[in-house]
This record gives C-alpha cells, structure tokens and sequence, in this order.
C-alpha cells in the first residue's frame, strides 16, 4: 500500500524533505481521544476541537503546508451501525478558492497507517515522520496530496478512520466503517464554526488506496447514509475493493503480511462470531502475529514478516484464502467487506495501474463494470505505463502520482459543472 512510501524522498512545497532518523512519540494530548460517554449528537456532531500544528508549518503561520488545522472528533457510526466517535483533521485554505461557485471540501480518505494509535493521521500530521524502535515507521506521504488540493484553494477534511488513536481498535478496509468515518468527517467540517463553508457546500470524495477503498464504500453509502451531503463526484485511487482477494493476491509477499493481521484484528473486534472462528481456525503463530501487529504502523518490522505465507498462521496449514472459503462465519464477514453491490450517485474516476502488486486491477475493473451496469457515469484509467516493481517503492506506489494530477483535474471539472466523462463503452 502506500504506506511504504515511509523513508523516501518526498517533495512538499517545492524543497526536497527527506525523513530524519528517528523522532520519538509526539506530545499528544491523550484525553483528546477519548470519546464522552454517553455520546452525544447525531452523526456528524463535533463532540470537541482545537487548533493542530501542521507539518512543517511555524506555529500561527501557514507555512509551507498552506492552511490552518483544527482537530475535532466527531459523531459517526460503526460496523454495526452503532454511535462510535472518530477523530479526523480539518484544513483550512490559506489561499482564495478561485474556481466557480463556493470553496469546496474535499472528504479525505487516507492511505494505509497502521493499526497503532500513533499511527493517526492527525498524529501524524503534526510531525512527518515517527519512529519507533526497533523499525516501527511511518511517514505522513499524504501531505503530497493534501498540499496539492489546498494549493487549489479547497478545503479539507481528513479522518483518522475508527479506532485510529480512540479506544477502540481500528478495522482496517472495513467497508462500512471507513465510508461512515469519510462521510461524517465532511458532515462535521461542514458545521465548524468560523469557515465559509456552509451545510450545503459542494463535496468531493477523494482517497487513494485504503483511502480510496473508503472513499468508494462512501460513494456507495452516501445516499442513504448521508443524503444531506452535496456530494459532486468521488475519486477512487488504487482501492482494495475485495478483501479476500487482496490477501489471496499478496499472500507470501512480506511487505504485506501485516495489513492482513490488520484486517483480521478488525474483523475480530466487529465481529463477535469472527473472533471464535479466528480462535479455531489460527494457530498459535497466527495468534501471536495478530496480536504483535496491533500496535503497529505501516512499515513495521515483525513476526508478520518473518510468517509471510498465510499457510504458516492457520491450524490446518491451508492459506487463509481457503480457510475463509470453507467457513460460513468467515465468508459472511468478507463478502460484507466487498465494493461494488450497491451504487454511487455521482459520477466516479477510478485510478488503477494494471500491473499494481498491491491493489490488484481485476476486482477493481469488475467494480467498474458493476456501477455502469447500475446507470453510474465512470471513467476508469488504467495505468499500463508503470511496469510491474517489486520492493519498498512498487507500482502501487509509483502509480499514485500520476492519478494524483489526473484526478485533480477531474474533481475540478465536476465543481464546474461540466458532465462527467465515461468509458463504461469500452473499459479498459
């Protein structure tokens, strides 16, 4: 995912900005994170807020980063449909909105963290980078999409998705979780005192890879979900759209293995009846991988790595792919995990790179063709351009920025008004 983009090179405002060695945990207000009980308000409510620092920004100053932060957390609702508080970042422009009609948010959707609190984007965002000994890393590479859109005069929200930095634990690619969190993150921006944005102010949906799984579950959701929202179009980057399939696909490769303890963890925490299978189906290697990754971020070194072939965690020494095939109780879970069921009522651009060896193109094509079939104008590029690479940079990686220019000029357009292009005709 790209979440390896951690220790690279990254330009952010026109300077070269490369990770220091090591910066330990941040001083974060811990009892920020912590949800009132009872919960109070509908989703979307702002429970609480206070301004953030931004990377790289001197304090009071835009900075490089172009815009002021304030952290809220905000009313959203779970797996389960149940009242759950999610802490997200709202950015304010420093710069005039100079397109047609009011300022714009954008509803951000994230790339892959972690499943450690520490890993919160809204953490992040006020540091770059964080390490943690022994190899505990994670860098904040979504800085380079979030600069780019501010640069345009747009505002934006990012969520750090539920259980990131709250107390309860995060369910990485959980579908329904990640669509509430994205929609309800705009819902709260949206009633922020002193913006100029208003309850109907134009909305796009933006993320790339985990980021544009949620932002796909949220363009599927959003019209019974949050029928309120002045959703204009959604951008949907390198997404995971099939669970299963993700981890059948990157099964055996390390780099990998710990975002399928991630998911399992979620799956565990949403899902009582998971929990039991898992504890059946998992030997004591899978148990203890699942329970080593909890606290981890995106580029971590541990017993995940050294088992990268599912075969290694499970009793039977079946891969998960078919302990999951043969489990009534496990299949449920990951067929609700699935995209492209339900549809989208706005237009779509579906960023893909054919030979991604993270987010695979053939579910996602297959998503494509499900929301045309469904009367929904997309437009699907498929990047052939980007050779297969293996590694810490891979294609997933590589493809991020091309579909980071394309796609702002397709969101921009949708602002404007001019109708949605499609190649449902002829997808690629």
């Amino acid at each position: 995912m790209t979440a390896v983009l951690a220790g690279s090179l990254v330009v952010i405002g026109g300077g070269a900005v490369t990770a220091p060695q090591a910066l330990t945990d941040p001083a974060v207000d811990a009892g920020f994170y912590i949800p009132p009980a009872p919960l109070p308000g509908d989703p979307g409510a702002i429970l609480r807020a206070e301004p953030a620092p931004v990377a790289l920004s001197a304090p009071g100053q835009p900075g490089v980063i172009p815009a002021m932060a304030t952290r809220m957390m905000y009313a959203s609702s779970d797996a389960q449909d149940a009242p759950t508080a999610v802490v997200g970042t709202y950015l304010e422009p420093a710069v005039p909105w100079n397109g047609p009609g009011e300022r714009p948010l954008i509803a951000f959707g994230g790339g892959t963290k972690g499943q450690g609190d520490q890993c919160a984007p809204s953490q992040l965002m006020s540091q770059v980078v964080q390490f943690r000994p022994p190899l505990d890393v994670i860098f904040e590479y979504d800085l380079v999409a979030l600069q780019s859109l501010l640069l345009r005069g747009m505002a934006v929200v990012v969520t750090d998705y539920h259980g990131l930095g709250t107390p309860d634990i995060h369910d990485y690619l959980n579908r329904k979780a990640q669509a509430h969190a994205v929609l309800d993150a705009a819902r709260a921006a949206l009633r922020l005192p002193g913006t100029d944005l208003n309850p109907n102010s134009p909305v796009v949906l933006y993320g790339y890879s985990q980021g544009g799984m949620a932002s796909a579950g949220a363009a599927e959701l959003q019209s019974s979900y949050a029928p309120d929202l002045n959703v204009r179009g959604a951008y949907i980057g390198g997404p995971v759209v099939d669970d299963e399939y993700f981890i059948g696909y990157n099964d055996g490769r390390a780099a990998m293995a710990p975002t399928y303890a991630w998911i399992l963890n979620g799956m565990a925490a949403d899902y009582p009846d998971v929990r039991q299978a898992l504890d059946a189906e998992l030997n004591d290697t899978g148990k203890a991988i699942l329970g080593d990754s909890l606290d981890k971020c995106a580029v971590p070194g541990g017993l995940a790595q050294q088992y990268q072939q599912t075969s290694q965690w499970t009793t039977s020494g079946q891969p998960l792919t078919a302990v999951i095939d043969q489990s009534p109780v496990l299949r449920r879970a990951f067929d609700e995990q699935r995209i492209g069921g339900l549809t989208p009522a706005m237009p779509v651009f579906i960023s893909s790179a054919r030979n991604d060896e993270g987010a695979p193109y053939i579910p996602i094509r297959d998503t494509a063709a499900s929301w045309c079939g469904r009367g929904v104008p997309v437009q699907l590029d498929s990047n052939a351009e980007i050779p297969p690479v293996s590694g810490v940079v891979g294609t997933h990686v590589l493809a991020f920025f091309p579909a980071l220019s394309i796609s702002q000029q397709w969101l921009t357009d949708r602002l404007a008004g001019i109708p949605a292009p499609s190649n449902c005709g002829a997808l690629p």
